[in-house]
């Protein structure tokens, strides 16, 4: 059997992004999503995730949107925020202590809410760039959870064996998102047997309008995941709907 976890980015950004993706869970493929334990939707997320136990639950490690938690992180932000988006493409520097504080708090406040992660990736990819990458890699192995696969992931951490990156954005705006999966997606679940498919499902409100680019996607997005042809598509070729927990 070969497993694919369609896993939804940006889960407790707001109450309609929320709303979004547990409606793709409920009457869709979404099988899984990432939680952000610093956004003003994530006490609704939580709730939520609370009312369907088989959804699966990781942690959305964020640096480059909304606040922090912890306190005295004077490296990571600006004006009390985190900073911009693409900070980490130019020359930049953090202090490594206070990243690793933060992520460890976000992650213990996703436990604490009586969530247990499936497992961990980071919003805009952050770890895929040191000084990034190894307070990650650290804080997986310290909390002993899986990881997606968009880096040069270690051996003693568990993945994916193929990570799919193109399930939304410009496919779904430019009509080639089903060729992209029926093509692509089903054949790295027959070669890799293990697949992750990225996506950013969810409804709109003012704090999607005030503090994201992805809008329109994120509504069609959803839209597509809850067509009903693709649980046929998958279950014809013999690929299983999961989440993390089935690489356990």
């Amino acid at each position: 059997m070969n497993v694919l976890i369609i896993n939804a980015d940006d889960y407790g950004y707001s109450r309609a992004v929320n709303l979004g993706i547990i409606d793709s869970f409920k009457s869709g493929v979404l099988t899984s999503a990432t939680l952000m334990a610093n956004m003003p939707g994530f006490e609704h997320a939580v709730e939520l995730a609370k009312l369907n136990p088989k959804f699966g639950i990781g942690v959305h490690l964020t640096l480059t949107c909304g606040k922090p938690l912890s306190e005295n992180t004077s490296s990571l932000t600006e004006n009390g925020s985190f900073k911009k988006i693409a900070f980490y493409e130019s020359d930049f520097s953090i202090e490594k202590d206070e990243l690793l504080k933060e992520w460890d708090l976000q992650i213990q406040r996703v436990i604490e809410s009586g969530i247990t992660p499936t497992h961990l990736d980071t919003h805009h990819h952050v770890n895929m760039v040191s000084p990034m990458k190894e307070v990650f890699i650290e804080l997986a192995r310290k909390f002993k959870l899986p990881v997606r696969n968009n880096f040069d992931v270690p051996d003693d951490l568990l993945t994916v064996k193929k990570f799919f990156i193109d399930f939304d954005d410009l496919g779904i705006t430019k009509g080639i998102w089903k060729p992209l999966i029926t093509n692509n997606l089903v054949q790295d679940c027959k070669n890799y047997h293990t697949v992750e498919a990225m996506c950013h499902p969810g409804y709109l409100d003012n704090v999607v309008f005030e503090g994201s680019s992805l809008l329109e996607n994120r509504v069609l997005t959803t839209k597509e995941l809850m067509d009903s042809n693709y649980k046929e598509l998958f279950s014809a070729n013999n690929i299983k709907l999961g989440t993390y927990r089935d690489l356990i």
